[in-house]
């Protein structure tokens, strides 16, 4: 074997190494919730619930429905619950190739990313759930009995979860821009304009088709741009402090 194989064969067990404790960690969390799969899925349905007309109640259409939806939605909690142990594990094998000063500049934006993943799904259970599934039920046409199915239900939040957690990444996407040099922050605020204009597309295009949702998703990634834009001004720097910083290292 070639010494320039033994280094990469060694990458590729380290890596096996950290998947497995990631997938160990989503596992782990998972028995331990499994027991309250179904309370999970009654805090996941409340928004809805407390917005249905009075007699109304939400439906289970397929047979082994009422069982397998919260263990879906069980193991995908599980998932969200072990992102921080999963990006440690991300963190720790990449963080060896790393110079010094990259290592000080990418650590803050690995672990943010996460906290702003679950800000913008706080924020689209407790603020955008219940103006979003007020409007639905009284926008139903009379005569029309409302009756929700749990899995079309569950699709449905997760689309919205996953949208408003991505749109929640703007400033690491932003940061990153600027930092890689394929922009600037001078660059960014003249063209705010357009990226308010985008971001009303990308909420109607990630959104149902509501104006409420959109707005309210629209709203949030202009203002989390301004602050992507804010902070990204720390992380430019100039090619001579950078090999400075290398040397040091």
């Amino acid at each position: 074997m070639s010494q320039t194989q033994q280094p990469l064969i060694s990458h590729l067990v380290e890596l096996r190494s950290r998947l497995l404790r990631a997938f160990a960690a989503i596992v782990l969390v998972f028995l331990a919730l499994v027991y309250f799969a179904n309370d999970i899925y009654s805090i996941l349905a409340e928004p809805l619930l407390r917005q249905l007309p009075e007699g109304t109640s939400m439906i289970a259409t397929g047979v082994a429905t009422p069982f397998l939806t919260p263990m879906k939605l069980t193991l995908i909690v599980s998932f969200f619950a072990a992102i921080p142990y999963v990006l440690y594990q991300v963190w720790a094998f990449i963080a060896p190739g790393l110079y010094k000063h990259e290592k000080r500049l990418i650590a803050p934006l690995v672990f943010s990313s996460a906290l702003l993943f679950y800000a913008g799904a706080a924020f689209a259970y407790f603020v955008v759930f219940p103006l979003a599934f007020g409007f639905f039920t009284k926008m139903a046409p009379e005569g029309v009995t409302i009756a929700t199915d749990i899995a079309s239900y569950l699709d449905f939040v997760l689309g919205l979860f996953v949208a408003f957690g991505i749109a929640f990444e703007i400033p690491i996407a932003t940061i990153l821009l600027c930092w890689t040099g394929v922009t600037t922050p001078k660059d960014l605020s003249g063209k705010r304009p357009y990226v308010i204009v985008v971001v009303f597309i990308v909420g109607m295009l990630l959104t149902p088709p509501d104006v409420i949702s959109q707005t309210l998703l629209a709203i949030p990634m202009w203002l989390l741009f301004e602050v992507g834009v804010f902070f990204a001004r720390f992380y430019v720097r100039d090619k001579g402090e950078e090999e400075e910083q290398d040397d040091a290292s």
